[in-house]
């Protein structure tokens, strides 16, 4: 296994990096490198620069609009992104219904939807976790009973990220009663936002910001036609789904960005009249933290060497959502040490000039809603238990 870059990858690289350079507009990569919140609008602004660019969806298939890049060029393409700061991608139509309709949608589907997901008409969401239902999915409560050419759904789904500007949610319901598994008796439905019976409310976090919604399904009627798979073969889909979504939680760009960020901001800061970067101890925790973002890099390698052979990852997947949260978590902990009390600053970062220092902007609010990470898609405890068992045979 070769994990340098080859040529042709390094020009690659190059190709994307000069792209982001000239069409990435400033005041988006501030509004992330300050970490300030996104609206809707600046949000779709890039996904539409992209998608006029054809680089919205490189992991499609190219009938869909796929860029017939390689793994290792998709990889490079989502790192040289985050090290840019370019504003994320909504994961939830791109990178998750998209190709669980190319996977198991029908040919009505596909026209109906993909095109709409790809050119940004249509806002997703995603109804998995339900009070009491989040890390044991299958236990999930929300109803779907069959009426006529229709389901009628009742239930309430909770932290459900950026519903409040969704036009779609694709939700995981109960269409039948479990069998000798709990996973058996669940459905796959595709659930218009506007649909008579759909309540969002705003959920604020620790950071102020209202990123997450509760989700009620008061006798929401759903046409057959909106089930993705069969009826009770949900659990199937949202397996092959989970696997995308935990494939692209490590973050590695963005991360190797925070680090340089940080580095920078702890050789300016004054410690006992030296620079923090001189501090053994900080500079200890730093080095084991650099060191240990390497190993991420080097293990998401593997598993792009593994789709390069045309296998796909299996659940030691899980790794890379684990370290990479992990890590991510870290990151803020030691920019909060860099900060000191400058940490505390909240800045209006679309207002603030270009050499503002967005370091420190917003830095504890930051530190705050980074301790979800290690709790969606999954938590972490969750993915320890997934590799013991179906990984390590434990």
């Amino acid at each position: 296994m070769d994990l340098n870059d080859a040529p042709e990858e390094i020009a690659f690289r190059d190709t994307v990096r000069a792209w982001l350079r000239e069409h990435l507009p400033h005041e988006l990569a501030d509004r992330g490198l300050g970490y300030d919140h996104y609206s809707r609008e600046d949000l779709m602004r890039w996904h539409r620069i992209l998608a006029a660019k054809g680089w919205i969806a490189p992991a499609w298939p190219e009938e869909w609009g796929g860029t017939g890049w390689n793994p290792v060029q998709r990889y490079i393409f989502e790192e040289e992104c985050g090290y840019a700061g370019a504003p994320p991608l909504i994961p939830f139509g791109l990178a998750m219904c998209g190709p669980v309709l190319v996977r198991f949608g029908t040919p009505a589907q596909k026209q109906r939807f993909l095109p709409r997901i790809y050119n940004g008409d249509d806002f997703w969401c995603q109804g998995y976790s339900e009070p009491g239902s989040g890390s044991d999915l299958a236990s999930l409560s929300t109803r779907a009973v069959r009426d006529g050419d229709h389901y009628v759904v009742t239930g309430q789904k909770t932290w459900t990220t950026l519903a409040h500007f969704a036009d779609w949610i694709f939700c995981l319901v109960r269409t039948g009663g479990a069998g000798e598994k709990k996973q058996e008796g669940i459905s796959f439905l595709l659930i218009d936002m506007r649909s008579p019976g759909i309540t969002v409310r705003p959920l604020e976090l620790m950071d102020g910001g209202r990123e997450v919604n509760e989700v009620f399904l008061d006798e929401v009627r759903v046409p057959l036609e909106q089930r993705v798979h069969d009826e009770g073969a949900g659990w199937t889909v949202a397996k092959f789904l989970l696997g995308h979504e935990r494939m692209n939680t490590a973050r590695i760009g963005t991360s190797r960005r925070e680090l340089e960020r940080l580095k920078a901001q702890a050789a300016r800061e004054i410690k006992d009249g030296r620079p923090l970067i001189e501090d053994p101890r900080f500079r200890d925790k730093l080095t084991r933290l650099e060191v240990e973002l390497t190993a991420l890099a080097i293990t998401n390698l593997r598993f792009l060497d593994q789709l390069r052979g045309g296998r796909a990852p299996g659940p030691e997947i899980s790794m890379l959502k684990i370290r990479g949260t992990e890590i991510q978590q870290r990151l803020t902990e030691l920019a909060l040490m860099a900060a000191g009390p400058l940490a505390q600053s909240v800045a209006a970062v679309g207002e603030a000039p270009r050499d503002f220092d967005l370091f420190t902007a917003g830095l504890a609010p930051r530190y705050c809603n980074f301790r979800k990470t290690s709790i969606y898609a999954g938590s972490n405890e969750i993915q320890r238990n997934i590799i013991a068992r179906m990984a390590l045979g434990l």
